[in-house]
């Protein structure tokens, strides 16, 4: 663990450097991206130290949040440096990373119903699916591939049909039907993350893209604050529910 965390650090240090060199006191974009990118890298660490302390079936689930946050702190980086270097949004580099941390995010609502024991593949996949629905137009629409209201309709029959699957679906049924309090506590609060938290995106699109009427510098400090909550905030939700169930079995 140690030997990772190095690793990471030694990694990302001359990134680090550079930002840190070129960014302006009064660069508030360029400092969202700064604190967002180092509490991303902070939650990494505190994602990887907390798998010792929970039952190997929850491993997972802490080390998925992990990747998400780390992936998340990497491609901050290089946006960061994009913003400071041109003042212009850095489009490409963050349709990656959500086409990384998003169908991981999905991924998790699986990981905490196999540690309960009622996952299937559907589950699985239907997520999935729903997720690429959903990031794919939008990138293409974004980049001059496709009409900015079809990527915007497709993307959000995507997001609608991911709502589906965690409240009504059978995702959402397993969960309200064998959780522990526990984990529907947890399951409930990240619905409604993807619910609240993924509504600023869309709102985002519409502003930035369909009407023009909102600045980038707004859009880019608005998203990093989205950022910090559907990820940061998604694992720790996971890791209250690993924890809890991890305690309850000790206990027993």
């Amino acid at each position: 663990m140690k030997t990772i965390l190095t690793l990471m650090f030694l990694f990302l240090l001359p990134t680090f450097a550079h930002a840190a060199a070129n960014l302006a006191s009064d660069d508030f974009v360029g400092i969202s991206f700064w604190l967002i990118s180092m509490a991303l890298m902070a939650s990494t660490v505190f994602f990887l130290w907390e798998t010792q302390g929970v039952t190997a079936k929850w491993k997972t689930s802490l080390v998925v949040s992990a990747l998400v946050t780390f992936i998340a702190a990497v491609h901050y980086f290089y946006m960061r440096d994009v913003w400071v270097a041109t003042q212009s949004t850095p489009t490409v580099y963050r349709y990656i990373d959500w086409l990384l941390t998003v169908p991981l995010l999905m991924i998790e609502f699986f990981l905490i119903l196999r540690a309960i024991g009622v996952s299937s593949a559907g589950i699985f996949w239907r997520l999935l699916i729903g997720t690429l629905v959903m990031l794919v137009p939008g990138y293409m629409a974004e980049a001059g591939y496709m009409g900015v209201t079809l990527g915007f309709v497709i993307g959000m029959a995507g997001w609608f049909y991911i709502l589906y699957e965690i409240f009504l679906g059978e995702a959402g049924k397993a969960a309200e039907a064998t959780a522990s309090e526990a984990v529907k506590y947890a399951y409930k609060a990240m619905r409604w993350i993807v619910t609240v938290g993924w509504a600023i995106y869309p709102i985002g699109y519409v502003l930035g893209y369909m009407t023009g009427t909102a600045d980038q510098e707004t859009l880019n400090i608005v998203y990093n604050l989205a950022d910090l909550v559907n990820k940061i905030a998604f694992g720790l939700l996971i890791w209250y529910a690993a924890t809890s169930e991890s305690q309850a079995v000790t206990e027993k």
